[in-house]
């Protein structure tokens, strides 16, 4: 199992365009993605999921990867991140 944690910097924060990314980005993977938000778990995997999260700028991710392709899986997430979402 593999752990991301970050933290939203931009200021509009997950909205619509990264959150399609971030969908589109988690469903190529088999392993197991949850996104935890303040204790919440969200399926990152769903749009509707991600926008009812409103995580804005500040806003502390934490990714939690579990499966056969996790080293895959962890590295796109981080590198979508690091370009688009942080």
């Amino acid at each position: 199992m593999k752990t991301l944690k970050v933290t939203l910097k931009n200021d509009t924060g997950l909205h619509a365009r990264p959150a399609s990314q971030l969908v589109e980005c988690v469903q190529k993977f088999e392993s197991k993605i949850e996104l935890e938000k303040e204790g919440n778990i969200y399926n990152p995997g769903s749009m509707m999921s991600i926008l009812s999260m409103g995580a804005g700028k500040g806003t502390e991710l934490i990714f939690t990867i579990e499966g056969s392709d996790e080293d895959s899986a962890y590295d796109a997430l981080k590198e979508l991140i690091e370009k688009e979402i942080e």
